[in-house]
Order: C-alpha cells, then sequence, then structure tokens
C-alpha cells in the first residue's frame, strides 16, 4: 500500500499500541494492559497500519523497532521478564540448533528445572529469524485437551468459526506460514497436544513448535531435548546455579560476598542445579540465613538418592517443597493446599470460599501475602485488584498434599459451587455486557472449565455440574464463544435431571450452532430437542423445533448437502401434527410455510401476513420476525421496496427488547442485515449505518468481524465515509486472514467496497489487493453480474471519468425483474446506468434517464442521481447547487461532492473540489 507516514506522526498511545504488537501482544491482552477497550485497540492498529504504509500485522512487527527508534522516545518499552534470565548460553545455542533441524522440539525435564524461562529465552533471542514471529502458549490454565487449540487460537488471534474445528481452522491459518510456536507446560496434555501438532505440523511445511513438557509427546517429528540442571562452577568461575542464587537473594536483600560462593555452590548442587528449587531457597535467605538453608536441606538429603537422574532431580525439587511446606504455619498449610484448586489467577475472597470451616483462616489476605514472601504462591497487582497465583509445579504440589489430608472431595467440590456461583453471577450480568463484563467473564473462564472437567462424571455432583454448564454456555455465547457456548449447553443437556429441561438446553445448542452458521450442527441439534420435548409431554415444544430445523434449509441454505424437499415437507408435516392447538407452534408452522412459498407469486403475501398475524397473537415475537422476512422478501420481488422496508425494519423493533441469548442470535443478525440493505435500497444510509453498526456490535460476533463488518463496509463505500471504510477494511482483513481465508461469495461486496474506498483514497495498490481478494471470493459467475457489484465497482470507473468502461460494466436492464437481493440495489444501479450512459454521451442518454425514473423513485439518492443526469444532459447548471443540498441531506457526502465536480469551473467545482478532499478521495484535474 502507498501513502505511508514516518515515525514522528505517531500519537503516543499509538506508539504504545506499536511496542504491545511488536511483542506479539493479541489485541485482548493490548487492551486489558493499556485498560482500553479491545474494539479501540483494533483502531489503532488499523491506523498503524496505514500510517506506516505495512501491508499487515507481520509487516508492521518487522518495521517496529525502527520506527520506535526512529520516534521522539515516547513509546512503549520492550516488555521483560519479571526477574531477569540467567546463564544457559550452551543451552540456548543447542537448542536453539536443534530448532533449525527439527520441525518439532521438546524441552524435556522435570517441574522446575528452568524448561519454561530457557523456552522464553530463545524464544527472544530467534524471534526475528522467523516470517510470522514467534508465539508463546502457555498451557498451564488448560484442563481440558480439547482446549489445546483454542489456547493456541486465542494467542494467534484466529476465531471460532463455523463449520470446521479449530484445529482445521489453525491449520488453515498456517499453511504457508513461517513462525515459531512455543508450547509451555504441555505434560498434563499429551494426548491433546500430540494429536494437535501431528495435525498442524503435517499441514504446514514452516512451522517450527518448541514444546516444555516432563514427559515426551511421542509423535513424529519430535526430537527431545533434555533440560539439565544449573550448573554450580564454570570453569573455575561461579556457574549459573550460583549466579541465580545470587541474583535472587539480592533481588530479596541479601548480597552475598564472593567468599559464600563455595558453600552457596553445595546448596545449589544438593538441589541437583534445579532453577525452581535456587529460587526457593534463596527467596528464604533473609529468613533463615545460609547456615539455616544448609541445615534444613541436610535433613532431607537422603531423598535425593536412588533412581534415575531425573528422578533424582524430580525428588530434589520435592525436598525442597516439602522443606518449605514444612516450615509454614499450619494455617499456611491449609490455604496452599485449598488454593491450589484454582486453575487460574484468584482472589483471596474467592480462596476463602473453596476452605472449609476449619481450614478458613478469616485472614487469606495475610496468608496468602505470607505464602508470596516464601514464593510459594505469586501475587499480581492490576485494575482488579490483587490476584494471586500458583507455579505449575507448586500447584501440583499442593494438589497432591490435599488429597493426603483427605481433603480433595470437599474443596474440590466447593470449588465446584463456587464457580457455579460465579457462572450464575456471569449470566445474570449479561444485558450489561460491556468491557468490565468481558474482563470478568476472562478471569475465571479457566477455573470452570476445570470444574466442569473434575465433576464430569461424579453423580454426587451432578445437579451442581449442570447448573454450571448451562449458566457458562448462556455466558459463553455473550462472550463472543459460540461453538463452546454449544459444546457446553449440550453438556448441560447431558447433566439434566429431566427430558424437558435437557430440550431446553438442547434448544439454546442449537442456537449457538446456528448464530455461528454451523447448519449442520444446528440440523441435528434441532431434531434431538424436538425428540427430547416429546419425550417430555411437550409436543408444541417439540413443533416450534421442527420448524426451525426445516427453516435452515428454506431461509438460509445452512446445510451441506442439503436435504431433499421431501424431508423438509416430513419436517413441517410432523410439526403440523405436533403442533396441536397450541398458537405459538401452530404460527411457526405457517411462517415457515409462508417462508416455503414462491417469492415471485403474489398469493404467498397473504400466506405471510397469516403468519403475521398468528404469531403476533400468541405474543410470539421471534416467530413474527420469521414471518415478517417471509413478507420481505416477497415484496422485494415484486418490486415494493418501501414496503420490503418497513417489513424489515419492524423484525428489528420486535427483537430489540429482546434479551440476547443463543436462540435469538442469528435471528437478530439477520433483521438487523435485511434492515441495513433494505435502508440503502431506500436511500436512507445514515440509518443503514446505524443498523450495521448494530451488527458490528453484537457481542456474540466479537470474533467474527468479517462477517460483523461486512454491511458497514458496504455503507461508507456509498456514503464516502472513506476514512472509516478503510479502517473497516483492515479490521475484515485481518480477522479472515486469521480465518484462513473462507471463501464465501457473500463477502465479495464488502471486499470490492474496500477496493472502492482505497480507489478513491487515491491508494491504488491496495485497491488492487481488495479487488484480488474480491475476485477471490467470487465463487458463483452469476454473482458478478448482481447490481451491488456492479454498483460498486461503477462509482470508481465514474469517479476517474472512464465512461465508456462504467456503459460496458452496466450490462444489464434495470427494469427486468428479478431477484429479492436485487431489488434493494435496483434504485442505485438504475441512477449509475442512466448517468453512465449520459457521461459517455450515448445516444439514448435520455431514454435511459426516463426508464430508471421508474425504479429509482423509492430512494431519494437515486432521484437525486437521476436528476443531475437530466440536468448534465439538459446544460441545466443552476439545478445543480440544490441537488448537490439533497445529496448532502440524505446522507451521501460523497455524490454531493461529486455533483461539484461535474458542473463548470466556477464556485460551485471550487466546493465540490474542497468537500471531496475533506472526504480524503483524490480530486479530478
Amino acid at each position: 500500500m502507498t501513502g505511508g507516514r514516518s515515525s514522528d506522526t505517531l500519537s503516543p498511545r499509538e506508539r504504545e499500541v506499536l511496542g504491545a504488537v511488536a511483542e506479539h501482544r493479541t489485541n485482548a491482552e493490548i487492551a486489558a494492559e493499556l485498560f482500553i477497550s479491545v474494539r479501540t485497540v483494533e483502531s489503532h492498529v488499523a491506523a498503524l497500519l496505514r500510517k506506516t504504509s505495512a501491508g499487515d500485522r507481520r509487516a508492521l512487527i518487522a518495521a517496529a523497532p525502527g520506527l520506535l527508534r526512529a520516534g521522539s522516545g515516547s513509546g512503549r518499552s520492550t516488555r521483560s521478564s519479571v526477574t531477569s534470565f540467567v546463564g544457559r548460553v550452551a543451552e540456548r545455542e543447542a537448542l536453539g540448533a536443534a530448532l533449525d533441524e527439527h520441525p518439532l522440539v521438546t524441552a524435556l525435564g522435570p517441574g522446575g528445572v528452568g524448561k519454561t524461562r530457557l523456552a522464553q529465552a530463545v524464544m527472544a533471542e530467534r524471534g526475528d529469524r522467523y516470517a510470522d514471529g514467534a508465539w508463546y502458549v502457555d498451557l498451564v490454565p488448560v484442563t481440558d485437551p480439547e482446549r489445546v487449540a483454542p489456547a493456541i487460537a486465542a494467542v494467534l488471534g484466529i476465531p471460532e468459526r463455523q463449520d470446521r474445528s479449530l484445529a482445521e481452522g489453525l491449520a488453515a491459518w498456517l499453511a504457508g506460514r513461517d513462525l515459531l510456536l512455543v508450547l509451555d507446560n504441555c505434560e498434563h496434555l499429551l494426548d491433546g497436544v500430540a494429536a494437535l501438532l501431528e495435525h498442524l505440523l503435517l499441514a504446514s511445511g514452516g512451522l517450527v513448535v518448541l514444546a516444555t513438557s516432563r514427559t515426551r509427546l511421542a509423535v513424529p517429528f519430535e526430537s527431545v531435548f533434555p533440560v539439565p540442571g544449573l550448573s554450580s562452577d564454570r570453569d573455575g568461575a561461579p556457574g549459573d546455579a550460583v549466579r541465580l542464587f545470587e541474583a535472587r537473594a539480592a533481588a530479596a536483600g541479601v548480597v552475598l560476598g564472593p567468599e559464600l560462593r563455595p558453600r552457596v555452590a553445595h546448596v545449589c548442587d544438593a538441589l541437583d542445579g534445579m532453577a525452581l528449587a535456587i529460587e526457593l531457597a534463596a527467596a528464604r535467605l533473609p529468613a533463615m540465613g545460609l547456615d539455616g538453608l544448609e541445615a534444613g536441606l541436610a535433613d532431607r538429603l537422603p531423598m535425593l538418592t536412588g533412581g534415575r537422574r531425573a528422578d533424582d532431580r524430580h525428588r530434589s525439587l520435592r525436598a525442597t517443597l516439602d522443606w518449605s511446606y514444612a516450615l509454614l504455619p499450619a494455617a499456611d498449610k491449609a490455604v496452599l493446599r485449598g488454593v491450589a484448586v484454582f486453575a487460574a489467577p484468584f482472589s483471596a475472597s474467592a480462596a476463602a470460599s473453596v476452605l472449609q470451616d476449619d481450614r478458613s483462616t478469616g485472614a487469606e489476605v495475610e496468608v496468602l501475602a505470607e505464602l508470596a514472601d516464601s514464593s510459594l504462591v505469586i501475587a499480581e497487582l492490576g485494575p482488579r485488584g490483587t490476584r494471586y497465583r500458583l507455579l505449575e509445579t507448586i500447584r501440583q504440589y499442593g494438589a497432591e498434599r490435599l488429597a493426603e489430608h483427605g481433603e480433595d472431595l470437599a474443596t474440590r467440590s466447593a470449588h465446584l459451587a463456587w464457580c457455579a456461583g460465579e457462572a450464575e453471577e456471569l449470566r445474570s450480568r449479561t444485558d450489561a455486557g460491556g468491557e468490565l463484563w468481558r474482563e470478568d467473564f476472562d478471569a475465571v473462564a479457566d477455573d470452570l472449565r476445570a470444574a466442569l472437567a473434575w465433576a464430569r462424571g461424579r453423580p454426587d455432583c451432578r445437579a451442581v455440574a449442570y447448573r454450571l454448564a448451562e449458566r457458562f454456555g448462556s455466558a459463553l455465547f455473550t462472550r463472543g464463544r459460540p461453538a463452546e457456548s454449544q459444546r457446553r449447553l449440550e453438556e448441560a443437556a447431558a447433566l439434566a435431571a429431566d427430558p424437558a429441561t435437557a430440550a431446553s438446553c438442547l434448544r439454546a445448542a442449537a442456537g449457538a450452532a446456528e448464530a455461528r452458521q454451523a447448519g449442520n450442527e444446528s440440523f441435528r441439534l434441532r431434531r434431538d430437542a424436538a425428540a427430547a420435548f416429546v419425550r417430555a409431554g411437550d409436543p408444541a415444544g417439540g413443533a416450534e423445533e421442527l420448524t426451525k430445523a426445516a427453516l435452515l434449509v428454506i431461509r438460509f441454505n445452512m446445510l451441506s448437502p442439503p436435504p431433499g424437499p421431501e424431508e423438509v415437507r416430513s419436517l413441517l408435516t410432523d410439526a403440523r401434527r405436533l403442533a396441536g392447538d397450541d398458537p405459538v407452534a401452530q404460527g411457526r408452522v405457517l411462517a415457515s410455510e409462508a417462508c416455503l412459498a414462491p417469492q415471485d407469486d403474489a398469493t404467498s403475501a397473504e400466506l405471510a401476513r397469516r403468519a403475521i398475524e398468528l404469531t403476533h397473537r400468541a405474543g410470539d415475537a421471534v416467530g413474527e420476525s420469521v414471518a415478517l422476512d417471509a413478507l420481505c422478501a416477497v415484496q422485494l420481488t415484486l418490486g415494493d421496496l418501501q414496503a420490503g422496508a418497513a417489513s424489515a425494519f419492524r423484525r428489528v423493533e420486535l427483537l430489540d427488547p429482546l434479551v440476547i441469548t443463543p436462540e435469538l442470535g442469528f435471528e437478530l443478525f439477520d433483521a438487523l442485515g435485511m434492515s441495513t440493505g433494505c435502508a440503502v435500497g431506500v436511500g436512507d444510509l445514515t440509518l443503514a449505518a446505524r443498523f450495521a453498526g448494530r451488527i458490528l456490535a453484537l457481542p456474540y460476533y466479537a470474533e467474527e468481524q468479517h462477517l460483523a463488518t461486512t454491511r458497514l463496509l458496504i455503507v461508507d463505500a456509498l456514503a464516502g465515509n472513506l476514512e472509516r471504510c478503510a479502517l473497516m477494511a483492515e479490521r475484515f482483513r485481518e480477522d479472515w486472514d486469521r480465518a484462513g481465508r473462507p471463501l464465501a461469495s457473500n463477502l465479495s461486496a464488502p471486499a470490492l467496497s474496500a477496493s472502492v474506498a482505497f480507489a478513491l483514497l487515491g491508494d491504488d495498490a491496495a485497491a488492487a489487493e481488495w479487488r484480488a481478494v474480491t475476485d477471490l471470493l467470487l465463487t458463483g459467475p452469476e454473482r458478478d453480474e448482481e447490481f451491488d457489484l456492479s454498483s460498486l465497482e461503477v462509482l470508481v470507473l465514474l469517479h476517474r471519468c472512464r465512461f465508456d468502461e462504467a456503459v460496458r460494466r452496466l450490462t444489464r436492464d434495470p427494469l427486468r425483474p428479478d431477484d429479492w437481493y436485487n431489488a434493494a440495489w435496483r434504485p442505485w444501479y438504475a441512477a449509475l446506468w442512466a448517468e453512465a450512459a449520459v457521461l459517455a454521451d450515448l445516444p439514448d442518454a435520455a431514454e435511459r434517464v426516463a426508464r430508471a425514473r421508474r425504479v429509482g423513485a423509492p430512494n431519494p439518492i437515486a432521484v437525486a442521481l437521476l436528476d443531475r443526469a437530466a440536468a448534465l444532459l439538459d446544460g441545466d447548471e443552476a439545478a445543480l447547487p440544490a441537488i448537490a443540498e439533497r445529496l448532502r441531506a440524505a446522507g451521501c457526502p460523497y455524490q454531493a461532492a461529486r455533483t461539484g465536480l461535474l458542473a463548470a469551473p466556477g464556485d460551485l467545482r471550487e466546493q465540490g473540489a474542497a468537500d471531496m478532499a475533506r472526504l480524503g478521495a483524490t480530486v479530478r484535474k
């Protein structure tokens, strides 16, 4: 792309964001760190891409160091570890060499040997050798092997997709890329990690994986790199172990002289050079002194004998942990054992909630602070207050102690109950949503998953586990995780105590699947829910689900391969039989039949109106929306654009007061999308932008930006909001790229809108890139002939005075009857069809203007464009200023400015050039 600017034009906030991007931070992580919203981060990233001329995020990362150095020094400094990395020069070189030779290297060793820090050091040193960077994924919070792919996708910024798994999405995204992926702490997820890595490595020849684990992964391509303990001496000089001990002791306030190094080396040797053990010992130095450390370790030296070397190291760490644990007061021990059940950072009040009465101290804050001083707990300060976490080795040690004391069942049951309460609280606050709610959700999500994983299969926990799964599933949908929401709601259905409850969960799961456009899964779940409702003695509920299953085929063509018409008719026949005299079920059946009726038949409108009346009487707003959609399609197809728009707008009015749930999700998305299209059709771009903005704000599409931005891209391109269109385009492109570039013809118009915006901005390179994307998305030859694509492309041709090309592009007769989709675009197409003829001096230009007026009437922008074409044809310059004002008032500043540029030299022409410059568009010379 062209038109980049130097780094001195970056604002202080942009420099902060650029520094974080350079560290491979995700947008969510940057938002949390800078205390701004994710969308604000996305806006800054898009601005950086344009200002720096970086083609994508990868290029922005590569350019960041130079840009930050070139600036005024107000930028963000590079992130470093909380504590410095000491030594291991030889190991870093050897591990780096192994990565040069093998696609998968497992840094193998017992807990505490220093695998994580070594991997992070190698990643920092070698990250710039990979074109697509180095990415770090901590698997400690992940308790379910099925969550490995989502954990990696979250770091890479790859959202869940419709009809394919995240593993497939990762493989598609990684194909052809050159990057280093560091997976830390794999030992508790061996099966999940091994299966996923085998799939990803086969799919991508440029992927290199560095894993850390206590156990080898045992997959093809794996090269094992044993991580040794730290040495206490090196050629007569202090070794890494001694240097680490001294560094940590200094951090604790104790400076050791060189004369004490032999004794320090003895302590380190007794600990077999285990990095964590050394750090724990050094942390106790202020309290015990070197004499106390030596005495304490000596009492446990027998535990270091026997077995293989790796086992010895493991026991040396255990000895240190045993020793540290033994020094604790009883209350501190009880808290350390209890908090081992948490999978993620937790608050002091959360810790109190999982402790039994006889272990609750009433002073958890003080106890946790003492544990932090002993390096057994890490305290983290943040905007949400103080949170505590345990290193994985210590967490596992605490869990073992919990079981040894017979407290495991009671504590994990209390943790399960706490999680259920947190999920209930989250669901009760979903209406408010917002950044704070999302932060609260993210803070406990890993614990909710861990609690469910523990409770699964325990009959004594079934009721609480059901409550947690159902509440968690609902909250996940609002958080923008429809795929996991679906899975959790299916899990809740399996845990439900009765068929009616199970049926409701399956209904919600089907809604989540439908919202993410996973039609086949939604179809399966709808039929399962119908059967469950029937078993529960609610045949009317079963009828509703069968109609929804049929609509997946009739309305949305969402199944692949689609079932035959016989199956669809059978579904509706069964639904009518089950509906009985239930008014809601009857209304849903009639609404489905209205959708099935031919859209070009006037009698279909009467069927739709009957369905609207019945669903309205039954108080079924969603069912009424379905029936209105059927009526809207008929009205548009028959050419009544204003009536179709009214039907679409009524859908939004009906759905607006409802709480967002999985069941409402896709219906609201579709209603807003149809309303945006109809508002464009009737020439109300202000209203269209409002509807499109609502789609962008839907919480369950937070990670589906290439879907959420589509309507706003089109509206902004038409109106002339070029800078915002360019911003939305970058958001679309980043998400579409992360998704593996799915090919869908309905994305072609948004992509072409981006091309139009960049072309008008004068960025021909970017415009060409987006035109190539458009061509890639055109999956059917007939799509290229539709009115939306023709109208958008002609905007640029007319802007650049390529009138003959515009005429050749507009080959279809706008008066020819067509389907409902083209009906909304017909006024725009007709106006441009006529204008091109006038500017190209075609002999039938006047006839074209007259004919175009027959379809342009419902759209005031189209009418103004036709009046402008007529004025140009007649040489009526006096009419142009009023036409420009009409266009400006209709929310179309681009065409208002263009009206001035079409005038003869003079004040109006100068005003048009100034207005066009304000939009950022190039001006015709």
